[in-house]
């Protein structure tokens, strides 16, 4: 009686008789041999099949497939150093659970970005996206085992909010029945920081969304984001924390995912420098880097994309860019006690011209000074006035970061852009599939 197992497991049954569930993503036959190349989720493997050692039935089934048909099949196990996982299988038998049509339509010519996000759905079966979506797996999976050991707590933030945390002008608005307008959050933050008054240290990740007509190749309407927040950590811990699970996170993948590496043809050296300390600088020191390699950048202004990439090819290790001028960040980012012209934040930008992967600061934990800062951003003080609340009753120092999912796995598998980090993108031109 065959085994049932997985592709990943087959070097377990070596000589024996095992049977696959999957799919045919490729064949070829030379009249009296078929080759079969299946997948099943968990790996390919090659199955040969000889004509004369099966039935006249079972012959004509394996020659009526065609690609992406579903099947099960039957073969015993032998090792195969030629073969790309270094075993196949010798053929049995196939049954067809359902035999697609001829016109499957995504082939071995090239197909343009818009065709294959057309047929995304399809698109996803191909080795190199079931590669991404692994890697983005173990990324995810990385991210909350750190968490995990150090103490944070995962703790679930609304999608649903009544005000944002940077202002509303990148917000999809909606009305929400009598109560007026909602917006679907851009960050969990603001209810991070209510759960670690309560549990110390927290966590959320869930979709987010950003009204931003941006077509960079950084961007997407709706991502995945990682926000995290601990009470009593101020800025050179919360840098350290973030270096730590970047540091996690690149080791857990080059562990598990060296198959999914080789197939995204990712250069490994370049993720096994991704080593603590990171590189660390002022935006002041940086903005003098970026005029020695030409940017126009001028000491006030926020790093753009242009920035970002020069800078970030220029180092093989990811570099924390801090102290940014506060005019340019947000309201909740608490000063720099020895320059108030600065906030006490860093985004985390990955090397490669990878640009940022995690932005993050220490918040101001002071009621007057929000309530002040609140103020000139123009924001609602009524909106705000649980999270001022929060620095009324039990204030304490607190900091926190967020990194954007999709840009992580976009940098480690070494993608061009970001559309293909996710399984689904949505683009400011496009919400189908």
């Amino acid at each position: 009686m065959s085994q049932n197992t997985f592709v990943s497991e087959i070097e377990k049954y070596v000589g024996q008789e095992v049977q696959l569930k999957g799919w045919v993503y490729n064949f070829r036959s030379s009249g009296k041999i078929f080759f079969l190349q299946f997948r099943d989720g968990t790996g390919r493997i090659q199955i040969v099949y000889s004509a004369a050692n099966l039935p006249v039935e079972q012959w004509e089934k394996l020659n009526s497939l065609r690609i992406e048909s579903s099947v099960v099949i039957n073969g015993t196990v032998k090792a195969e150093s030629r073969a790309p996982s270094g075993f196949e299988l010798d053929g049995t038998s196939v049954e067809i659970v359902q035999l697609a049509p001829e016109d499957y339509p995504i082939g071995k010519k090239e197909h343009g970005p818009d065709f294959l996000l057309d047929n995304r759905h399809l698109w996803l079966r191909s080795e190199k996206q079931w590669a991404i979506q692994r890697v983005r797996d173990t990324i995810i999976r990385a991210t909350f085992d750190y968490f995990k050991e150090t103490g944070f707590v995962k703790f679930d933030t609304p999608i649903l909010t009544p005000n944002a945390c940077e202002g509303t002008t990148e917000l999809f608005e909606m009305d929400y029945f009598d109560v007026g307008k909602a917006y679907l959050a851009q960050s969990g933050q603001l209810y991070l920081e209510a759960g670690v008054m309560s549990l110390g240290r927290c966590f959320d990740f869930g979709p987010v969304f950003r009204a931003e007509k941006s077509k960079t190749r950084r961007h997407l309407t709706e991502f995945w984001m990682m926000d995290a927040e601990a009470a009593f950590v101020e800025h050179d811990e919360n840098i350290k924390i973030q270096e730590e699970l970047v540091c996690r996170i690149v080791k857990d993948v080059l562990e598990k995912n060296q198959h999914e590496l080789k197939v995204l043809e990712r250069d490994v050296e370049a993720l096994k420098k991704i080593q603590a300390p990171f590189i660390r600088m002022t935006h002041a020191e940086a903005v003098i880097k970026l005029h020695e390699l030409g940017s126009d950048i001028s000491e006030m202004d926020d790093l753009g994309g242009d920035d970002e990439t020069i800078l970030t090819k220029q180092y093989d290790r990811p570099i924390f860019v801090e102290k940014y001028p506060a005019v340019v960040k947000a309201f909740y980012m608490k000063r720099d006690s020895t320059d108030p012209s600065r906030a006490l934040c860093a985004d985390l930008l990955a090397p490669e011209g990878y640009g940022e992967i995690i932005g993050g600061s220490q918040r101001e934990d002071d009621y007057e000074t929000l309530l002040a800062r609140i103020k000139e951003h123009n924001l609602p003080v009524e909106a705000f006035q649980w999270y001022l609340d929060l620095r009324k009753y039990g204030s304490v120092p607190h900091s926190g970061f967020g990194f954007g999912l999709e840009r992580l796995v976009t940098w480690i598998c070494g993608l061009e852009h970001v559309r293909e980090s996710i399984p689904f993108p949505r683009l400011i031109n496009r919400i189908t599939p």
